[in-house]
């Protein structure tokens, strides 16, 4: 191929439209710089072409001969090199944000649509969040090494079963406590609680006519904050009973099994109770109640608890209880046989509701029950904690002596104490030991006067968040035969079991419940 003049214009043509069509962006010191760059780049190849153009037309003015066609062919492959690689630095330069983009990019992104909640929809909402709904289980395996006649465990509360696999308690617990930031001052809690626990002490036919009423009931009270003071809190149903330093619930316990304290103490009680924080060191509490395990009155006497709790430290409660009773009935339920008419003579009153048929009893025990109750826990490192708990009822079947009626004023006693400690090994391990002594002088707890001692050692699995296994160890032993064996009648002075305890529990509540 020969170039001539024409090709020589079409190229210079070509590339003046090419660097005519692209326009250089740039943003700031470096793209100016890129830019004359560009410019002197293309600026070299418009004049080389002129020179080339000039020396041509020369060379055929004066006459001589034109350059051969390897020296023209190796200016055009230079000159095509430099304009590819004019052309990739200018695609470079388009090929980024202009500054508008850039700006565009960093503005955050637009807020998300707001929810649109109606007026019910936010009710229901401030509802949900002030309340909580919890459930709980409790299970466990237990051994008795005496092999008790019936499988029983004598004088244990929640583990009254050996050698069985047993649903100790199952609950669901309503909760919604009065919220003073909030405004509102009143609140109320449910707990419906079903299993071997609940039947063993929630009603007492002994205490109460009609106890299969309210068994499963173990927690139903409604809440009011009275604007006195720093707020006077005031209770009015039935609860479970803050006498002893354990409690109902397992999972806020240090042990699996429970102490002859709990099982001794009042479970429960219905009525009013009203506390009162002092300040940010003591509390003071009163209860005026049916009675000791009472949620319908077997008297007309009303029961009343005087207490208070002080904190010294945030590490340290120290809780402090009197309570005073009666808790004899003066009153006896009468089952009358099918077809009985609705009065008998006159002396059996019609029935307001079934269950309510009773005869008086006359004279009807008025003796007194006072329990001095006292107990405190100190956490003294974040890993090990301290507790101890004493203990001492008075109790008699008459107020005064009248021996012509053949009445004793004689008084039943218990005295006792029990020591706890809890260490940490671990997020998900722990160790946990109680040793107790229980002086039942005239049988009040055991029905015979004996000196009852036990010690428990139990080891804590966190298996997951709120999934708890437990395994304990345990002796109970007495100076009297009290224990069940293999043998119908032979009672053993002592008993140990081995017991594995399964706990689960789910919720927003937080802290014990």
């Amino acid at each position: 191929m020969r170039w001539t003049r024409a090709c020589w214009t079409a190229r210079v043509n070509l590339l003046a439209s090419e660097a005519h069509g692209h326009r250089c962006t740039h943003t700031g010191e470096n793209w100016r710089n890129e830019t004359m760059d560009c410019f002197r780049k293309g600026f070299m190849f418009v004049l080389t072409c002129l020179m080339l153009v000039s020396s041509t037309k020369a060379q055929y003015q004066v006459g001589t001969a034109p350059a051969s066609n390897e020296a023209i062919l190796q200016h055009m492959q230079q000159l095509e090199q430099e304009v590819k690689d004019l052309r990739a630095e200018v695609n470079a330069m388009k090929s980024l944000p202009t500054p508008a983009a850039v700006e565009e990019r960093n503005q955050p992104p637009p807020p998300p649509p707001q929810a649109q909640f109606t007026g019910d929809d936010r009710k229901i909402l401030d509802y949900l969040k002030g309340t909580t709904i919890n459930v709980g289980i409790d299970g466990y395996y237990e051994y008795n090494f005496n092999a008790p006649v019936g499988r029983v465990n004598l004088l244990r509360a929640y583990d009254v079963l050996s050698n069985n696999f047993s649903l100790n308690q199952a609950s669901v617990i309503f909760n919604r406590p009065p919220d003073l930031e909030a405004g509102r001052r009143y609140g109320a809690r449910l707990d419906l609680q079903f299993g071997q626990a609940t039947a063993s002490t929630q009603g007492n036919p002994d205490n109460e006519p009609r106890p299969e009423i309210y068994r499963n009931v173990f927690q139903a009270y409604g809440t009011y904050v009275i604007p006195l003071g720093k707020g006077l809190t005031v209770d009015f149903g039935k609860w479970a009973s803050s006498l002893g330093i354990e409690g109902n619930y397992t999972k806020d316990q240090m042990n699996y099994s429970r102490s002859y304290w709990f099982n001794f103490l009042p479970f429960y009680h219905m009525g009013l109770r009203a506390n009162y924080k002092v300040n940010d060191k003591l509390a003071v509490n009163y209860w005026v109640v049916n009675g000791t395990n009472q949620a319908e009155a077997t008297n007309s006497f009303k029961n009343e608890l005087f207490g208070f709790v002080v904190m010294p430290r945030k590490t340290i409660s120290w809780a402090v209880n009197y309570y005073y009773g009666q808790d004899h009935p003066d009153r006896a339920v009468v089952t009358l046989p099918a077809g009985t008419p609705p009065t008998v003579s006159g002396t059996i009153p019609i029935p307001v509701q079934p269950g309510l048929t009773f005869t008086t009893i006359q004279p009807a025990p008025d003796g007194r029950t006072h329990i001095f109750d006292t107990y405190v826990s100190w956490q003294t490192t974040p890993k090990l904690t301290l507790a101890v708990e004493g203990d001492y009822e008075i109790e008699r079947l008459w107020r005064n002596t009248n021996l012509a009626l053949g009445q004793s004023s004689a008084p039943s006693h218990a005295i006792g104490a029990a020591g706890y400690a809890q260490y940490r090994l671990t997020k998900k391990m722990g160790f946990a030991a109680r040793a107790e002594y229980f002086s039942d002088r005239g049988g009040l707890f055991s029905g015979l006067t004996q000196a009852l001692k036990e010690a428990t050692v139990t080891y804590d699995y966190n298996l997951a968040d709120n999934f708890l296994m437990r395994y304990e160890w345990r002796r109970d032993f007495s100076n009297q035969g009290s224990f069940l064996t293999s043998t119908q009648g032979i009672l053993s002075h002592q008993q140990n079991t081995a017991t594995v305890g399964l706990i689960w529990w789910f919720g927003r509540m937080e802290g014990a419940w």
